[in-house]
């Protein structure tokens, strides 16, 4: 039962990803190239669902991108688009936790993240764990949102005719409150990062030292 709700959950955030949300991943992963200014390497996606953004930044630059999600289900979707995308040879699958990554310090040149952080149990740990993977010099760019206010408003208007409580839990997800507590958390824990809140939505850009 378990497994089938999992698989369902799985093709559900499928579907979603390549009708409503299709315009959203090109124009992040372009904004992530932007403004980390990181185009090869290797890459983590964290919580990467069914693989969409992966895809984006892979087609858009020469990084190997790392899908790390903790769901085999959807792990096993991310594979089938990662194949139909005709990109098995650059990006890999890994089943794993933000809480526990499993790849060595400093192997990681770039960590992206869209919407799971908003999901993550002990953020002090998961990036603490993040900036663990990654290497000297390496960045992140973890949050959520849409691209743009043209992107968001269209996927709000979308989404609000089939769960019209969605526009709130979005609000709440990329609000002020939440907001300042993570920003909170990565001060505490000493972690060099600055914060973009603007229309493209709110992305902590941490950078390791060299």
């Amino acid at each position: 039962m378990g497994q089938e709700k999992g698989r369902e959950g799985a093709q559900r955030m499928d579907q979603i990803a390549k009708t409503a949300f299709a315009p959203v991943y090109p124009v992040i992963a372009g904004q992530i190239l932007d403004r980390c200014g990181i185009s090869c390497g290797l890459c983590l996606d964290v919580g990467s669902g069914p693989g969409s953004l992966a895809i984006a930044l892979a087609r858009a630059s020469d990084l190997a991108v790392t899908l790390l999600d903790s769901s085999p289900e959807m792990l096993e979707t991310a594979e089938g688009n990662v194949r139909e995308a005709g990109l098995l040879g650059r990006l890999s699958l890994l089943r794993g936790d933000v809480h526990d990554i499993p790849l060595p310090a400093g192997s990681v040149d770039l960590v992206v993240s869209r919407g799971s952080v908003f999901f993550w149990e002990d953020l002090a740990r998961a990036f603490s764990e993040i900036h663990r993977v990654l290497a000297p010099g390496g960045k992140t760019y973890v949050g959520g949102g849409f691209g743009t206010a043209e992107l968001r408003d269209a996927i709000a208007a979308a989404m609000a005719k089939e769960n019209p409580d969605w526009t709130s839990f979005r609000d709440k997800n990329l609000g002020p409150e939440n907001r300042k507590r993570i920003a909170g958390v990565l001060a505490d824990l000493g972690l060099r990062h600055r914060i973009i809140g603007d229309d493209s939505g709110f992305w902590v850009v941490m950078e390791k030292r060299r």
